[in-house]
């Protein structure tokens, strides 16, 4: 397994009247994080604020290439990211303790924090189609390049870890300074992973190691 600090390239935010982040996804132009009653939208380059929109959005996000998926309490909702209007909802397989989400494969991969796991489930229905099982709290989850990337958090330790998708054996950890949890987590489908903070209200983008 290969270990090493993760390097940040850059911290956005904080953001006006938002104390922490939930979710955070990537459109393929913005990045979008999910703040407790909206999604937020930032241009990664500028690092303006773009728009919200007003939506329960308590955890994990994930975007479709048209939709955006958006945990909320014990369900995922189907959003319109035109109109903010809720399209579809299915339950999400945690109950209410789900943390991350991410899109890939045509399915959505949940992360559950305190049970130590990530479900793969139908996006139409929200059946379980696999379960891979981690020794850490996860939060965020993401697919880049067909590798699936997982962040965990615990105490005042947060890591981003390489994991392989059949096994949930850990390829690859990424250490976070301490203090810096990690809880939404994106790739950008290149070289950077961003990262949600709860703590301050804040994304931090980290190089994903080739």
């Amino acid at each position: 397994m290969k270990h090493s600090a993760a390097e940040i390239l850059r911290e956005y935010g904080p953001f006006p009247g938002i104390s922490s982040v939930h979710g955070v996804s990537f459109d393929g132009e913005n990045v979008w994080f999910a703040s407790g009653d909206r999604l937020n939208a930032f241009d990664p380059q500028s690092g303006q604020a773009l728009r919200s929109i007003d939506v329960a959005a308590h955890a994990g996000t994930a975007y479709d290439g048209k939709h955006f998926f958006q945990l909320a309490n014990d369900s995922i909702h189907k959003i319109d990211p035109d109109t903010g209007a809720v399209l579809a909802t299915i339950p999400a397989p945690g109950g209410g303790r789900d943390s991350g989400l991410t899109w890939a494969e045509g399915t959505l991969w949940v992360g559950q924090y305190r049970e130590r796991k990530i479900h793969q489930i139908d996006p139409e229905t929200g059946t379980i189609l696999r379960t891979i099982e981690s020794n850490r709290f996860v939060t965020g989850v993401t697919w880049v390049d067909g590798e699936l990337w997982h962040a965990t958090w615990e105490g005042d330790e947060s890591d981003l870890r390489r994991v392989d998708p059949q096994t949930g054996k850990v390829l690859e950890t990424l250490d976070m300074p301490a203090g810096m949890g990690v809880s939404g987590l994106e790739s950008d489908g290149g070289d950077r992973l961003f990262c949600g903070s709860t703590s301050a209200g804040v994304v931090r983008a980290v190089r994903r190691p080739k």
